[in-house]
């Protein structure tokens, strides 16, 4: 059934307003916003995402009135709350190093006696502390320059846009969404998710790729490289500290003493999220105000409502492979893979703009955002069409995009295949 077929009309039960819908999606009434959520709103799990969701809403409005107030060079910088962060990375990495310095003084001093057992202990304490860097995955789907210089152009060209360096390695997932990270100390890496990139204009997709790396050029505290590794050592030692579940005498006993340590590592994890939450939001604002440069402000806005049905995509997307799967019943081979992302594109260019209203009211009541750490997507839709409007400084005709499709066409393929065997989560 097409689309068209979908569309119904009908009287709003609550304010008699008419209805226009399509049976694909929610029906909901503009007048009166009578049914706008019909399963009610999905409740975070977990401490820390309460935290980071709730400081998402506190800060995302004050941050809108300062960024859409401030110039440029006042947007960009240091903040205190940032070298504080960095002040408690340092002090958490000082004490794995004196973890390490006391482990090895102990061995040496020891000469066989209990002390040397004592020196085991700190260091074997200290190792899965250490700092730790960000490795390329061993099943990582790699595209080298070689492979794709076209792709390579295009993200070189934008970081040129954005006065920034380019990434070192492009990896191709299958979920959607995307992400930059650094691989060691200073290589970049760009993860790019084929469900998203398949939904997106070709300027959308350059406002992705200028979104990711803005966020090389404004000082996002929270993924660098000394507060991040900081992070995961404090998240290592809470998960040591954790208290038994239905302990024994000897266990309860433990989990006493374990409690002010716990307590404390707890403290430091919050504090931590407190300093950083805050540059981490800001981050993302001016990550959005360098999509627009990139791609221009149309563009920027049209990837935000994009983000906002994300979820249609892995509802789409479980349903192709459902149904690919339904049809035989032993392996799955290339042929029932094909024309998964076809699929996708199309389903996602027939959602209505009253199912992106829809979600944006829903937005506007409860602060959603594409995760806990970023701020509520209205409010960057909002400082974006709130600014003046900018033009793109890079663009993609239609030679150059099939030059960088034909690139990634191994990889659509391969990934279509995982996708239909292995299940969307794979």
């Amino acid at each position: 059934m097409s689309a068209a077929e979908e569309q119904t009309v009908r009287p709003c039960p609550e304010c008699g307003a008419e209805i226009r819908a399509d049976r694909r999606f929610t029906t909901w009434c503009a007048a009166c916003d009578w049914n706008l959520e019909p399963d009610g709103r999905d409740e975070e799990k977990g401490r820390l995402q309460r935290l980071r969701h709730r400081l998402a809403q506190q800060y995302g409005e004050g941050l809108l009135a300062d960024l859409s107030t401030s110039d440029e060079r006042q947007r960009t910088g240091r903040t205190t709350a940032g070298v504080l962060a960095y002040a408690i990375a340092l002090t958490v990495h000082a004490v794995t190093a004196a973890l390490v310095v006391g482990g090895l003084w102990l061995l040496i001093v020891g000469r066989g006696g209990f002390l040397m057992v004592a020196g085991i202990l700190l260091l074997a304490l200290a190792w899965p502390l250490r700092p730790r860097l960000n490795r390329l995955p061993s099943d990582a789907r790699v595209l080298s320059r070689d492979a794709a210089p076209e792709l390579y152009a295009l993200i070189d060209e934008i970081a040129g846009a954005l006065g920034t360096q380019s990434v070192d390695v492009v990896v191709v997932d299958a979920r959607a969404n995307a992400s930059v990270t650094l691989l060691g100390l200073r290589r970049r890496l760009l993860t790019l998710g084929l469900p998203l990139w398949e939904v997106l204009t070709p300027q959308e997709r350059i406002a992705l790729l200028g979104h990711e790396l803005g966020h090389f050029t404004n000082g996002d505290t929270r993924h660098g490289a000394v507060v991040g590794t900081a992070y995961k050592s404090l998240t290592t030692w809470h998960y040591f500290l954790a208290p038994i579940e239905r302990p024994t005498i000897t266990e309860a006993f433990i989990n006493v003493v374990y409690l002010l340590p716990r307590w404390l590592i707890t403290g430091l994890l919050t504090l931590l999220e407190l300093l950083t939450s805050r540059d981490s939001q800001r981050s993302e604002y001016l990550a959005d105000a360098a999509a627009a440069r990139a791609a221009s402000t149309e563009a920027a806005v049209g990837l935000m409502d994009r983000l906002l049905v994300t979820g249609s995509i892995t509802t789409t997307l479980y349903r192709e492979v459902n149904g690919r799967r339904m049809r035989r019943s032993g392996r799955v081979t290339a042929e029932d893979a094909q024309g998964v992302w076809e699929a996708l594109a199309d389903h996602m260019d027939s959602i209505p703009e009253s199912e992106y209203e829809r979600r944006r009211r829903v937005g506007e009541r409860h602060g959603h955002s594409v995760d806990g750490t970023h701020p509520p997507t209205h409010l960057r839709r909002g400082l974006l069409l709130g600014a003046t409007p900018v033009p793109a400084l890079v663009t993609a005709d239609a030679e150059r995009v099939g030059r960088i499709g034909a690139e990634l066409g191994d990889t659509r393929e391969a990934l279509a295949r995982k996708v239909v065997t292995d299940g969307v989560n794979a």
